[in-house]
Order: C-alpha cells, then sequence, then structure tokens
C-alpha cells in the first residue's frame, strides 16, 4: 500500500526539483522517488575503481578481514 509523506523544500529546492521532473516528463513524486532509490542503490555498491583501490591496499584489506572474522565471531561491541 502506498504510503504519503510530507518533505518541506525550500522554493528554490522545489523549483529545481519540479524543472528536473519536467524535463524527464514525470510527476514530481516519482521523479523525487526515482532519485531517492537510485542514490540509495548507487550508496550500496563500490565502483570498479575504488574496489580495486581496496583491493591493492594489504594493510586494509587485512583490518577488513579481521573486522569480519570478529563480526562473525560475534567478537567486540556492535554500535548503531
Amino acid at each position: 500500500m502506498a504510503k504519503v509523506v510530507t518533505v518541506r523544500l525550500s522554493d528554490k529546492e522545489y523549483r529545481k526539483i519540479a524543472a528536473g521532473a519536467k524535463l524527464e516528463r514525470r510527476p514530481l513524486s516519482n521523479f523525487m522517488t526515482l532519485l531517492v532509490l537510485k542514490g540509495i542503490e548507487e550508496g550500496d555498491y563500490v565502483d570498479a575503481v575504488e574496489m580495486a583501490q581496496i583491493r591493492s591496499d594489504p594493510r586494509l584489506t587485512a583490518k577488513l578481514r579481521a573486522g569480519h572474522r570478529d563480526a562473525r565471531q560475534r567478537k567486540g561491541r556492535f554500535v548503531g
């Protein structure tokens, strides 16, 4: 079931978003939903260049592996 969300925008923000929606020939709510979901998806993934940098750093890779191992063993405190 669809939900209604209220968003407070300045006049300047509204004009920019409305202009983008008009260019895309989409309703304002659909345009905003599309951009939010796209932003979330892009934030969830690492691009190829960034992943290559991560993999090329042995110190960082070792720390990531240790953190993963500790999390699997439920070692430490989880803050969230």
